[in-house]
This record gives structure tokens, sequence and C-alpha cells, in this order.
């Protein structure tokens, strides 16, 4: 591609990423972006035209290559229009896959990890295991570091996180191994319908070796069945789930049990699927198990994403302000109660933006500990449990669930909504949440 007259649509920290990989390639660039203050603008290199504001459809088709930021669909009509010209369009992503298809970086491996919930932990967690295996890793893609800015001939093993919006422009990962973790109804104001969605993310499949798939969403299943693939889910094949006579419960392979899942640091039973996930992609690109079964031990998730913060007097105390909305509470809190010895407690709470909280009452039903909710909708919420109580801040939940949590209980902050009502941001919420359990006295008086 050297010195190929190239625009790239859409700065921002991935835009200026594929500007910056370009100019050494020996390319000219050329930016475009709507925004008339685009972010990253004053770090562009002085040589880079940059258009703001409207695009201009024949400009823009005067490009042979276009560089598409993830968050501007395909059906935009300025890109519509130069594919009509014969412009090609790619992604950052698809920059990436072709330069790591050259000699220099033949030697590394490739995992891509994509899902509409829980990819972030896997990605983050499965680096975590490389690191403890002294495996030379790079981590990013649509979490982290841009996946351009990770390109180094020293890395053997790369591990993207993509989204649907990077797949639509991305063709040759040739992945070591791909998973699609689950998918549920998302972005329906870019796709025409789920299927749309969901074909979106199967692009993952026609570009790997192996194929990691659900054993337990139908819609993960490939539907190449000439593909070599391996599977997850809660029964005890493949990489699964195994209850030993005592009732205890295994992280299991091919129906050996391998780590009893009360041994994770991480909680809940969609974090047995993130570790089960993990696991096989692992095996696949040449893990060793032992290192990584002890990260599985340690690996505490990530910020505001059931977020292991403390365990008082036997109470597990878990931060998961990251659930801004009903189903991402709801993936939380589902069979949270089976997966411990006594209660759950749950504080809910905010600015649930609209929402219908009915959708909650089911599994409110399931919660035999306190339910607290708090913020501007936190009547609302209440409402769907008549033994949830209403309270002014976190700081009285916390408080009122202290003296009352016995041990073996857990307690989870997975509020269903957002925090503008009372914080900046989620991030904000779980960090005031934290301080507020690790300030708790050791025992009670």
């Amino acid at each position: 591609m050297s010195n190929q007259q190239i625009a790239v649509l859409g700065l921002g920290e991935t835009g200026l990423s594929c500007v910056n990989f370009l100019l050494k390639q020996g390319d000219q660039v050329t930016v475009f972006d709507t925004r008339q203050n685009p972010p990253g603008e004053d770090k562009l290199d002085g040589s880079v035209k940059l258009f703001k504001g409207e695009l201009s459809f024949e400009l823009l088709a005067k490009f042979d290559l276009i560089i598409a930021s993830p968050g501007i669909a395909l059906a935009t009509p300025a890109l519509q229009f130069a594919l009509a010209k014969g412009c090609e369009i790619i992604g950052d992503i698809e920059l990436f896959a072709r330069e790591l298809s050259k000699p220099a970086y033949r030697h590394a491996k490739l995992v891509t990890i994509s899902g509409s919930n829980g990819k972030s932990t896997v990605t983050s967690l499965l680096g975590e295991m490389a690191v403890a295996a002294k495996v030379k890793v790079a981590v990013g893609g649509n979490i982290g570091i841009p996946a351009l800015d990770l390109l180094d001939p020293e890395i053997d093993l790369y591990i993207l996180e993509l989204s649907s919006f990077q797949l639509e422009t991305t063709f040759s990962l040739n992945a070591d191994i791909a998973t699609i973790l689950n998918i549920s109804e998302d972005h329906m104001d870019r796709y025409d319908s789920y299927a749309q969605y969901t074909a979106a993310k199967h692009r993952l499949y026609k570009q790997c070796k192996m194929a990691l798939y659900n054993r337990d969403d139908k819609l993960t299943h490939p539907k190449d069945h000439l593909i070599n693939k391996t599977s997850f889910g809660f029964d005890k094949c493949a990489y699964g789930l195994l209850t030993a006579a005592d009732k205890q419960i295994f992280l299991a392979k091919n129906g050996s049990p391998i780590l009893a899942v009360k041994n994770l640091t991480l909680s809940g039973k969609h974090n047995w699927m993130n570790a089960l996930a993990a696991l096989a992609l692992g095996e696949a690109v040449g893990l060793s198990e032992t290192d990584m079964l002890t990260t599985l031990q340690e690996y505490s998730g990530l910020p505001h994403r059931c977020e292991f913060v403390a365990e008082i007097n036997h109470v597990r105390w878990i931060n998961d302000s990251k659930a801004t909305n009903i189903g991402a509470a709801q993936a939380a809190l589902e069979g949270l109660s089976e997966t411990i010895a006594g209660k759950v407690h749950v504080i809910l709470g905010g600015d649930g933006k609209g929402a219908d909280f009915s959708e909650l009452a089911p599994v409110l039903k399931e919660i035999q500990g306190m339910i607290f909710c708090f913020g501007v909708d936190g009547p609302e919420i209440a409402a769907q449990n008549k033994r949830a109580l209403l309270v002014e801040t976190l700081d009285q939940a916390v408080d009122k669930i202290f003296t009352t949590a016995q041990a073996g209980d857990l307690v989870i902050l997975s509020p269903a909504c957002a925090s503008l009502d009372m914080y900046k941001n989620f991030m904000q919420r779980g960090e005031h949440f934290k301080r507020l359990v690790r300030a708790l006295p050791a025992s009670r008086n």
C-alpha cells in the first residue's frame, strides 16, 4: 500500500492510530471528520489534510482506499457512494490483519473475541493468563489500545476484542481461534434486523482456523459444518461444568474436573462461562493449563464489571457499577444465589432513562437477601419487589447491609441504571462503592 493516497474517515483514538500507522508506511493521508472539533486533531502530523464538517461525496470517492471508523456505518450515504465508484473500504482491524500476514509477524498467534456481553472480561482474563505463562502478549482492539498500536515483531500472541462494527469492514484476520461468546439483541439503531446484527458477528468465524462457540446459545453456533470447532457450556461436554457427588461444582474439560468454582474470585454463573471460554482459547494457543488455573484464582475482573472488592467477615462485596442497563444487571444477578452458600444482597438504582423495570421482577424474586434501591428511579425499581427498600444514598445501603449480612453472603452493586443523576459516570459510582466497602471495620461490634 506504500505511497497510496488514503482517506481516514473519523478521527479519535482509532483514527489517529490509523493515520500514524499509514504515515510510517509512506502513504499520503487525508482525514475526514464530520465534527468541528474532532478528538485527536491537536496530535495530527502537519502533513495531514483534515476536512471537517459535512462529507463531500465526490472528494471522498476520489480515494482508492478509505479507512472508516467503526462508529461510521457502511450504510452511510457517502460510503455507499464511494463503494459505487469502486473505492475499497476497510477498517483499522483489516489494516492490522494485512500487516500481521507479513513475514515479520507470521510467527505470532492471534485470538479474536466477540459477543454481546463478557468479551472484555474474557479478553483481559486471557491476556493475564498469557502473562502468567510468560508469553509476549499484546491485548487490545475494541478494549484499551487500538490494534495497530499493538504491532511489534517481538509479540508472540495478539488477543483482540472485536465489536460487530469492527467486523463489518474486516475480511482477512486468519485468527488461530475465534469466539462469539453470546448474542443478544443490541445496536438495533445500527442494524435493520437482529439477523443482520448476528450476521455481522458471524463474520468472525469466516476468518479463523478454529471456532469456539457457546453450546447454550444457538446463535453463536458456526454455520459452516466443515470448520474446526470446539465449545463451552453448562453441561460437561468439552469445556463445561461438572457437579460432584458432594454437590460441589467444577470447571471441567471433557468431563474431568479441573477447578472448583468456589476457588474463582469472579462471581456468578456468567463468569463461570467466561472462565471456560478463556481456558478453551488459551489451550488452542498453547498456554499452560497450570498458569491459566492459577490466574483464574487470582483474577478479580475488570474495574466495575462484577469486580471483586473485598471479603469482610466472610461476606464478599462485588462492584458491578458498569451494569448501566437492565440487561447487564440481569446477566449479573441471574442464578447468583445458586453459586454461594448464603444470601445475595443487591443495590440498584440511578437513572433508568425510561427503561421498563418490570423486566427485573423475575430476577429480583430470586434474591433472598436485602434489596436496596436509590437514585431518581429507585422508587420504580423498588416497586418490582415488595421486600425492596428505598435509601437516599449508596452510603446508607452499604451501612445497612453490613449490619445484616452473614458469613457466606454476597453483596453486589448492580444498578441497572445510568449514574448521571448522582455521579459523573459509572466509574465514579463504582469507586465510591469501593471506598465505602474498604472503609468497613473488620468486625461488627
